[in-house]
């Protein structure tokens, strides 16, 4: 679930500015992936299934330890959407479908005639099957996209929510449109939410 924070803005301001923020994960050691939203996970060694562990397209099996399992295996849990080097707040942005994220550690050195150890990275994660909480409204997932609601959680920060009021707290803001700038959104707008990406600014309504 992401917490956001109110970037500084004077409190003659009706409005306020949040920042979406990605919570940073403890990289276990030994070649470990780790997820990112909700409870930490146990980490797992790559297994050497693919040229490279966790590239994009493959699939991650299901439990507290994420290994590179075969897409049609029945063990097979979530597909990785994109994959990319460093951390994720140095790095791209996860595309908007992601569930959650891998943290990926080295391995260490793989034996002779085996694909290298994956370098430290992240994954971005989608379930194979529901639920996906990175779906708009639905309270969770790395990023916060329109359709997403938040809650306060305390001064200057604020939280994602379920919109259908089932998270462990209601919702007060949903984001109904992204726009470039501040000025274009509807005079309506109740909270301006810092988005990334080409749209960076969301517009959010109290509900």
């Amino acid at each position: 679930m992401g917490k956001c924070r109110v970037a500084g803005v004077s409190r003659t301001l009706l409005p306020v500015v949040v920042a979406f923020c990605l919570s940073a994960c403890r990289h276990p050691a030994g070649g470990a992936a780790e997820a990112q939203s909700g409870r930490p996970q146990d980490g797992a060694a790559p297994s050497g299934y693919g040229m490279e562990f966790l590239g994009p397209d493959d699939c991650s099996s299901r439990g507290q330890v994420f290994r590179e399992v075969s897409c049609g295996s029945e063990r097979a849990g979530a597909r990785v959407l994109a994959r990319h080097t460093g951390a994720p707040s140095d790095g791209p942005a996860c595309p908007p479908p992601t569930d959650f994220v891998l943290h990926i550690s080295p391995g260490g050195a793989a034996p002779s005639g085996s694909p290298a150890a994956a370098p430290r990275g992240y994954a971005c994660m989608r379930n194979l099957e529901s639920p996906h909480p990175g779906d708009p409204g639905q309270g969770g997932g790395p990023l916060t996209v329109v359709g997403d609601c938040v809650h306060s959680f305390r001064e200057g920060e604020v939280r994602e929510t379920a919109c259908d009021g089932s998270g462990e707290r209601p919702p007060e803001f949903e984001i109904g449109s992204a726009v470039g700038r501040r000025a274009l959104c509807p005079d309506t707008t109740d909270l301006y939410v810092q988005l990334g990406g080409d749209m960076p600014v969301g517009c959010a309504h109290r509900m």
